[in-house]
């Protein structure tokens, strides 16, 4: 097999080692290629057909392949589902340190094109950087920190009136909940369709409706929010569809647009739309359906386009059973359903989420919060009903009352933490208290010995079964002997 890799690796670096439409010489390619090669964790390529030319020993072991030399002439994206080679193919542009998830593992991963003589495409190549994101949580605290400055400066310059604030890096997560709902983002952002957003108060739904909005088609067009549940219900139809001059007593003589038409051509985004009472249900289905509406007092209806996001935070399936909300506007709103867990369901999160929210919290004030892995585990014995909204108050709160120094420990967090909705922990008292670092190492030696059993000794297959890069769990390994 070796002997096949072999083979493989002078005939890329064959392929490789041709002039590309960046100018780079046939020197300095061949001597970037054994530098990237050596200091990745796995290097593949492939043709301008998408198939596998040639993988690494190294990039095999990573994917779990048995036999490496199966899978040459194979389409790229049978064998790695979420690869982006064949972006890279079709558009000749390299893609530098992006992210790509495999088998619940991330890695960061360059994918470079190369061309012929005459600057035809002939493929691409593509080395795993990292195959461990730890040693690089320093470089992403500070990639977080430049993007937030990105984001202040971009608020400041963009139109007061019906811009957005968020994209979807704000909504932070990396569990697989979160990801999920990013994935349902960008699927959305890409389908001019209506979508509903169904979560719990405070799971962050205006600021993934806005940045459906950013990344969609209709991003530079207005993006117009109305939390239904804030305006009376008789002046919800003034405010969706908007009011002739002289319409009723004491109204302007001068006409006011709705909402449809401040948002026209772009984005409107109807908060709690549970709480709409049925008369502008009707109204609004109308409208949606045939894409037109009628001010208030008007004999003239006016065309507009806009995309509708909705969100609610209320069960509509049990409304439209009891008959408070109707079904045909519940299947117009509901194309693309994106459920927002709430946070009690990705407590996994809780470590970025609290990191993000001090950065915040923090902007502009002469305070650098940070908080301790003691303090987010105590944060994970709570229910949070409020969700991140909530815990957004609860950090404010034990920043205001703790130290000037901004760290955040656990008695900081218990200080402020509301004592309902604590996790119950029956019989914990009844069992004799260990030292928390021998009861983690003796769990995780427990735990690393079962995967090498249940993989036979391969390391790389245990560590998949961990669900930890092989780096890391070599340096497990290295501390128990």
């Amino acid at each position: 097999m070796q002997d096949t890799l072999d083979c493989g690796n002078r005939t890329m670096k064959q392929l490789f080692s041709q002039n590309n439409k960046n100018g780079l010489t046939l020197d300095l390619i061949e001597a970037l290629f054994p530098m990237f090669e050596e200091a990745s964790a796995g290097a593949i390529a492939v043709d301008r057909d998408c198939r596998i030319t040639w993988i690494n020993a190294s990039y095999a072991g990573l994917l779990g392949l048995d036999e490496p030399p199966a899978v040459i002439g194979r389409y790229v994206r049978d064998v790695i589902p979420h690869t982006r080679m064949p972006e890279v193919v079709e558009t000749g542009k390299p893609l530098l340190l992006d992210i790509m998830e495999h088998q619940q593992q991330q890695l960061v991963v360059t994918r470079l094109p190369f061309f012929d003589d005459a600057g035809e495409i002939l493929g691409a190549v593509a080395f795993v950087l990292y195959d461990d994101l730890q040693p690089l949580t320093p470089l992403v605290s500070k990639y977080r920190r430049l993007h937030q400055d990105l984001a202040a400066a971009r608020k400041a310059l963009a139109k007061k009136a019906r811009g957005t604030r968020y994209s979807l890096g704000d909504f932070v997560g990396a569990s697989a909940a979160a990801l999920e709902v990013k994935r349902r983002a960008r699927l959305a952002a890409g389908r001019d369709m209506p979508v509903l957003l169904l979560g719990e108060t405070g799971t962050g739904k205006e600021v993934l409706a806005q940045a459906i909005h950013t990344v969609s088609a209709r991003a530079d067009r207005p993006f117009v929010g109305v939390n239904v549940a804030a305006i009376p219900d008789n002046l919800l139809e003034a405010e969706f569809f908007g009011v002739a001059p002289g319409a009723y007593t004491g109204a302007d003589r001068r006409s006011r647009e709705g909402k449809f038409q401040l948002a026209n051509g772009g984005t409107l985004f109807l908060d709690e739309v549970g709480d709409m009472p049925l008369p502008l249900q009707a109204k609004l289905l109308r409208a949606l359906q045939e894409g037109e509406i009628e001010p208030l007092g008007s004999n003239k209806v006016i065309a507009v386009d806009v995309r509708v996001i909705a969100a609610t935070s209320r069960n509509l399936e049990a409304m439209m059973a009891e008959g408070s909300f109707r079904s045909d506007l519940y299947y117009r709103l509901n194309v693309l359903e994106i459920p927002i867990p709430p946070l009690r369901e990705r407590l996994a999160d809780l470590g970025v989420l609290c990191e993000a929210l001090l950065e915040d919290i923090c902007n502009g004030v002469d305070i650098r919060g940070e908080i301790t892995d003691a303090a987010v585990s105590a944060l994970g014995s709570y229910d949070w009903p409020g969700n991140i909204r909530e815990l957004r108050n609860v950090l404010e709160r034990a920043l205001t009352m703790g130290e000037e120094s901004g760290l955040l420990d656990a008695d900081a967090i218990f200080k402020v933490l509301p004592r309902t909705g604590s996790r119950p922990q029956p019989g914990l008292s009844s069992r004799p208290v260990r030292p928390l670092a021998r009861v983690m190492a003796e769990a995780e030696g427990q735990a690393i010995e079962s995967a090498l059993v249940a993989s036979r000794g391969n390391r790389t297959r245990a560590a998949k079964l961990l669900g930890i890069s092989r780096s890391v769990l070599y340096e497990k390994l290295s501390r128990m002997s």
